[in-house]
């Protein structure tokens, strides 16, 4: 079994899509860097870019193509600034140049150089092939596969020793939800200070506090931006932002002028139970707004599921502990990766094999069990959360209108964010002993679903709402 680390799950990125955007996008860099690693770079007068099944059949409104040129250009997602995509790729198409990795200019015409090819490649749904003509007249290419999460291998997964080496290096390996809870018994540790104890044999405390400071900050500001945003969203759907106007009316007059006075300003409204599904929701929205609209998310563990897991942890700040502070955003965010690592080792996070349910699910649970650790549950109880979160999203398909990461993807974070918190409740108030299902036996159940799921239900847009609701309507 491979080492997953929390940095693996969570990652920093740029809207709509993990597996669609911020996976090409890194594929493109990783062709670069193999160019350059045999002595082709120089060499190189022309490329061109195949995609595949999924990556093809919404990869326009995913931004596929943008990211593919963005990566190819040499662009970091994680610094890259978003305000400038727009005339970055304005500039490729207009001028017909790419300058690869920024150093060496290419004839590129995205029009005919991006071919969208229906077919499906066999290793995964989310194909991508990269294609390099040399000076000589030689042609070079490589396939790599986006397999959701950001994640992108290739067939021969050149990688995978070196991070089974890293997994046999942890000092708490866990490969199933028993792994984890036998580590917690023998060491009497919780399950975040099992995570936080694997995460030190890679990288020290202080990196690991600071990598986590970075990815809060982002999941807080995608918060607060999209909050603070009003507009329409963009890709010809129309669909307005949400979250503005309900903001807008439960802050009320409060005086703020930074996130983290926002985050004071939040704990003085009235807070009713109407009022708490309002401010979850909003949460939620913010983010995906955020994220629809090409703007710099926290890979959780998808950019379509990027809401749920912020919007969890900024009701616990806001709602549950006004004292909230960092120790009990690393506790979460350790849960978050270690039940989210669990779920892509048994099955899968990619909507492209499993469906929905492979995204917003996975999230749902993540929250579900990382809440129930800040609110006193037993490892038992968290894992026994992230059970019930998952096993109430079993069977969600993914169907987005028009390719766009926007109807149902939006509201379907806000809604899974509501069940982890539910679950939260639920599993503390239950006998993890009594439980019927086990989280391991719901990962293979979600994984058996996967399999068994009709293909066009799976992130195609060739069934469920994408078809019956038609871009003209909107």
């Amino acid at each position: 079994m491979e080492s997953i680390s929390v940095f693996d799950m969570l990652k920093i990125g740029v809207g709509p899509s993990s597996s669609h955007t911020l996976g090409p996008w890194r594929a493109a860099g990783r062709w670069i860097d193999s160019l350059k690693e045999k002595g082709h770079f120089n060499e190189i007068e022309h490329i061109s870019v195949d995609l595949y099944g999924s990556l093809s059949l919404t990869g326009r409104g995913h931004a596929t193509d943008v990211a593919v040129m963005l990566g190819l250009s040499g662009f970091d997602p994680i610094t890259f600034p978003i305000e400038d995509i727009e005339t970055t790729i304005d500039a490729i198409t207009s001028e017909k140049t790419l300058k690869l990795n920024n150093e060496l200019p290419v004839p590129f015409d995205p029009k005919t150089d991006i071919v969208f090819n229906r077919k499906f490649l066999e290793f995964h749904p989310n194909g991508i092939t990269f294609r390099a003509t040399l000076k000589d007249g030689s042609k070079k290419s490589a396939s790599y596969y986006s397999i959701g999460g950001g994640f992108v291998v290739q067939k021969e997964r050149k990688r995978a020793k070196q991070k089974r080496q890293k997994f046999q290096q942890f000092p708490f390996p866990v490969e199933k939800a028993t792994d984890l809870l036998l580590h917690c018994h023998n060491e009497g540790l919780s399950i975040s200070e099992v995570v936080l104890e694997n995460e030190k044999s890679l990288r020290s405390e202080e990196e690991i506090d600071k990598k986590l400071k970075e990815i809060w900050d982002v999941m807080l500001d995608s918060m607060y931006v999209g909050c603070h945003t009003q507009g329409i969203l963009p890709g010809g759907l129309k669909v307005q932002r949400r979250a503005f106007e309900t903001h807008k009316n439960l802050i009320g007059e409060a005086q703020y002028r930074n996130p983290v006075e926002w985050i004071e300003a939040i704990r003085n409204t009235e807070v009713k139970f109407r009022q708490i599904l309002k401010w979850v929701s909003c949460f939620a929205l913010a983010v995906n707004e955020v994220n629809a609209s090409l703007g710099r998310v926290v890979t959780a563990p998808t950019n379509g599921s990027a809401g749920v897991i912020p919007a969890v942890m900024m009701y616990y700040m806001v709602i549950e502990n006004h004292d909230a502070n960092f120790d009990d955003i690393r506790k979460f965010l350790m849960v978050s990766g270690v039940v989210g690592s669990l779920f892509k080792k048994g099955a899968t996070i990619s909507a492209a094999m499993g469906g929905c349910q492979a995204e917003i699910g996975v999230s749902s649970a993540m929250a579900a069990g990382a809440l129930t650790e800040l609110m006193g549950g037993t490892p038992e109880q968290v894992l026994m959360a992230s059970e019930i979160a998952m096993e109430h999203h079993l069977g969600l398909t993914c169907d987005p209108i028009g390719g766009l990461v926007q109807i149902p993807c939006i509201e379907r974070n806000a809604m899974g964010a509501i069940k982890a918190i539910n679950a939260c409740e639920m599993a503390l108030d239950g006998d993890p002993s009594q439980a019927k299902v086990p989280l391991d036996k719901v990962i293979e159940t979600m994984w058996d679903t996967a399999k068994d799921m009709n293909t066009k239900y799976k992130e195609t847009s060739e069934g469920g709402l994408a078809i019956m609701v038609n871009m003209s309507d909107c």
